[in-house]
């Protein structure tokens, strides 16, 4: 099914580069063309095809690391994006399916086609005039220094909702509520719910969380102050100044596809993030 794999993994941990060098060579034997990121060029054993992950274009894409080596990964591969395996070193891995020493097994199982897919809503964003990555978690709109206001107005549809005042402000998928949005006192959106939701981060008022349809346009007009941060999915980040400091988020035509071997959305959910059993067992 799969012919060729690219492989992405989190370059401040050693045990992770060593499942990095494990997998390439697991994966040659079994005669797939394998293609490693580029940062990994001179941290890896052995002569590999290096490759930006601008230029990633495989089959499918193992992540060795947490949810931050799945965000930049697909922050930045080519669209339409393959399907990925992620294996968890991080710290909790909400997003990842499998545990390192699982590692080669969920790869045969892929191999073999014995998987489903979960398919990722993402967020199409244009700031000012430029259009920026499509985000799988979030898009934070703040300002660019501490303890400032933002002033922003926010509108659905170009009808005016609400007027914000607050340190920032973020729009999230179902698969980013679980994150950023969580902490800043957001809602957990079930995934199957066609959705995003605005959260503002220690907002003045007693404004919290809007819940909006997914096909709708949401605008973000900043008003102070003039020079405002931007930033996708943790992974990328641009700076606008006024007059073009309007954000703009409506819902993408691209996906992101998560290869998993169980329906397990609130098994993770109870597990590794919210709904701790008595005596703290999950």
């Amino acid at each position: 099914m799969f012919k060729s794999v690219g492989i992405v993994a989190r370059f401040d941990k050693r045990k992770a580069l060593k499942l990095a060098e494990e997998t390439a060579e697991y994966l040659a034997k079994k005669g797939l063309n394998i293609c490693i990121e580029e940062t990994l060029k001179n941290k890896l054993k052995g002569h590999w095809n290096f490759c930006p992950l601008e230029k990633m274009k495989t089959d499918f894409i193992i992540t060795i690391g947490g949810d931050g080596t799945i965000l930049r990964t697909c922050v930045a591969i080519p669209k339409p994006e393959p399907p990925i395996l992620a294996i968890n070193m991080g710290v909790r891995g909400f997003l990842t399916e499998v545990p390192p020493e699982e590692a080669f097994k969920a790869i045969d199982k892929c191999l073999r086609g014995d998987f489903i897919t979960e398919k990722c809503a993402k967020l199409s964003v244009t700031a000012g005039d430029k259009k920026l990555p499509d985000a799988l978690n979030e898009v934070l709109i703040t300002v660019d220094e501490p303890v400032k206001i933002m002033y922003a107005k926010i509108s659905k549809d170009n009808e005016h909702v609400l007027d914000c005042q607050a340190d920032g402000v973020m729009i999230a998928t179902p698969t980013g509520s679980t994150g950023y949005s969580l902490s800043a006192g957001g809602p957990v959106l079930d995934p199957s719910v066609e959705a995003f939701v605005l959260t503002p981060v220690c907002s003045l008022s007693v404004f919290r969380s809007i819940v909006f349809p997914a096909e709708s346009k949401i605008s973000v007009e900043v008003l102070r102050p003039k020079r405002v941060l931007v930033v996708v999915d943790g992974a990328y980040r641009t700076f606008l100044e006024a007059p073009n400091t309007c954000v703009t988020v409506t819902r993408s035509r691209n996906e992101t596809i998560f290869i998993r071997f169980r329906e397990n959305f609130y098994n993770r959910l109870r597990s590794r993030l919210l709904f701790r059993g008595v005596g703290g067992k999950a």
